[in-house]
């Protein structure tokens, strides 16, 4: 399997980024990470091994990023308002840094797909849902898409960028954005397991807003045995991907 890792200093958040390649071409894909997690999360939870065989076939090549959650989403002593800057930094970071680098090191000449794993997941939903037309889709599992969650039920206009549940329920029926979002997959899955409580309140709500804005999305909620858990990202990720590689054919 060809890896490299690519450090460099990132303009927008003013400190060293790390990302992690897996695979020589084929379907980019964005990973984030879960929450707190850097850009080896993958390999170190044995996601990379259970995608080995797309990566080695040239099915896919993973983009797994760093996060600076600990400053943002877990950082629940820290000035609200900062954190909601910090986060938006990191937004920018992605778009205006890691976008580029995918172009660059992907000759597929394929929109990224975008996924992650818990916080992971809301990560892959805000990038996705703000800039639809910068990816080929997204698959988020057991994601919280409140970013109130986070906050103690605060919100102000940064953090409601941030927040899937609050500017999605707001977007206008006959914004452009629908229709881009109605020509890509997007895929939000959940576990009614253990630890998947606000994960199953917030992708209902998702699932409510997406059928209230004729938006074609997918919600899947799994089974009362699957819990929030790596065992079950991996079933996910094996049941899931290749709707992805039929799109992008």
């Amino acid at each position: 399997m060809i890896t490299n890792d690519y450090c460099r200093h990132s303009e927008n958040l003013r400190r060293n980024m790390t990302i992690k390649t897996y695979g020589a071409g084929g379907l980019p894909i964005l990973v984030f990470p879960t929450q707190d997690a850097m850009s080896d999360n993958f390999e170190n939870f044995g996601m990379i091994d259970t995608l080995k065989d797309f990566i080695d076939g040239g099915a896919i090549q993973l983009f797994c990023v760093d996060t600076v959650d600990q400053e943002t989403w877990s950082n629940v002593w820290g000035d609200k308002v900062w954190r909601a800057a910090r986060q938006e930094s990191y937004y920018r970071y992605i778009i205006e840094e890691v976008l580029p680098l995918i172009r660059e090191k992907n000759s597929s000449g394929k929109l990224p797909i975008v996924t992650g794993c818990s916080l992971g997941g809301l990560h892959a939903a805000i990038i996705f849902l703000r800039r639809p037309e910068l990816f080929g889709g997204m698959l988020s599992l057991s994601g919280v898409y409140d970013a109130k969650f986070f906050f103690d039920g605060w919100l102000n206009s940064v953090l409601y960028d941030n927040s899937p549940t609050d500017f999605l329920a707001n977007m206008p029926p006959n914004h452009p954005y629908i229709k881009i979002y109605n020509a890509k997959k997007i895929i939000l899955c959940i576990g009614q397991g253990r630890w998947e409580e606000e994960g199953i309140r917030t992708t209902a709500i998702m699932r409510d807003i997406f059928k209230a804005k004729n938006i074609s999305a997918q919600t899947d909620f799994w089974g009362f045995d699957v819990d929030h858990d790596w065992c079950w990202w991996k079933k996910q990720i094996l049941y899931f991907l290749p709707e992805f590689l039929k799109e992008a054919r």
